[in-house]
């Protein structure tokens, strides 16, 4: 189905990158999936987070490029959770499992939203060094579904997918978008019943991130223009959180440009990395950076002592 439209990268990629399975709470049921990939002597990763519809390896295309450019980056799919604060609870310890103090979140949509709340859940004591945010939001009531977020769990999974794939581009779109949507119908359809329904839950359930909790995370806000699930309302009121957020506009790329525009999203985000090369933050390798390149970074940055 979708796996094969979408590349033939992909069959590589199962085959070469294995799924590792993480059980951190009390309850093991609740199994964190995860790909992690690049040098382990990197402290400070990138780690993926997905969309409602999303698994662990829609962010394949990802993974492949960035580990041969020398990153480590790890790629989540979270278990069934029912509210914001047991999601950061949860997140909380597996990277202390994983024993990572800090790292840095790619989210996308709900991934960018839970990025948030975590960045907001650590505030005191900070887990998260910086976020890129993918088509992604800062209050839930814009789904204007806040009144059924707690109905979710009595759906069966047949409506879950109904509303899932409502959000979904219907008109027409070139061929890679359409080779997109087809994978990411194919892992809505690998998804059970329980990790929908608490995926809209967290998507819908009434909350907002606090803007001053996290004000000084470096932020790139990554959004598109072409037509994808958020409104413009939504992409304006980021902007309005985030003033000082370095943005990443693609032209196109509709609710999944990590899959149909890899190659732009790619180099945004080693944009975004780059402003930690040298420093013991960096998501990179060390000897995958030039000395020339790391003069030029810390004369651009003005990279203090302390943070080297």
């Amino acid at each position: 189905m979708g796996e094969i439209k979408v590349s033939p990268d992909y069959n590589w990629f199962r085959s070469t990158v294995p799924l590792k399975k993480i059980i951190v709470d009390d309850d093991d049921s609740k199994i964190w999936s995860l790909y992690d990939a690049g040098p382990r002597n990197i402290r400070c990763p990138l780690i993926f987070l997905p969309p409602v519809s999303g698994t662990a390896d829609v962010f394949f295309r990802q993974i492949l490029a960035l580990t041969g450019w020398g990153y480590r980056v790890i790629a989540l799919q979270y278990p069934v959770y029912w509210d914001h604060l047991e999601f950061c609870d949860g997140f909380r310890k597996l990277l202390d499992h994983l024993q990572l103090d800090k790292v840095h979140l790619f989210g996308a949509s709900l991934g960018g939203f839970l990025a948030q709340k975590f960045a907001e859940y650590t505030h005191t004591s900070p887990r998260v060094h910086s976020l890129i945010l993918c088509n992604s939001f800062s209050d839930t009531s814009i789904f204007n579904q806040t009144w059924t977020a707690n109905s979710f769990w009595l759906m069966p999974s047949f409506m879950l997918k109904k509303i899932v794939l409502g959000n979904f581009s219907s008109g027409p779109v070139d061929p890679m978008m359409a080779d997109a949507i087809d994978f990411m119908v194919d892992r809505l359809e690998s998804l059970g019943q329980s990790e929908l329904a608490s995926r809209l839950t967290l998507n819908c359930q009434n909350s907002y991130v606090e803007p001053h909790k996290i004000r000084d995370i470096p932020v790139t806000v990554m959004d598109v223009f072409d037509q994808s699930a958020l409104s413009t309302e939504a992409k304006e009121e980021m902007y309005k959180l985030y003033p000082n957020a370095r943005r990443a506009h693609l032209k196109t790329g509709g609710n999944f440009p990590y899959l149909c525009r890899s190659a732009e999203v790619n180099l945004y985000v080693q944009i975004h990395l780059l402003q930690f090369h040298g420093t013991k933050y960096a998501a990179i390798d060390p000897s995958m950076v030039s000395a020339e390149e790391l003069e030029v970074q810390k004369g651009s940055l003005g990279v203090s002592q302390e943070e080297q």
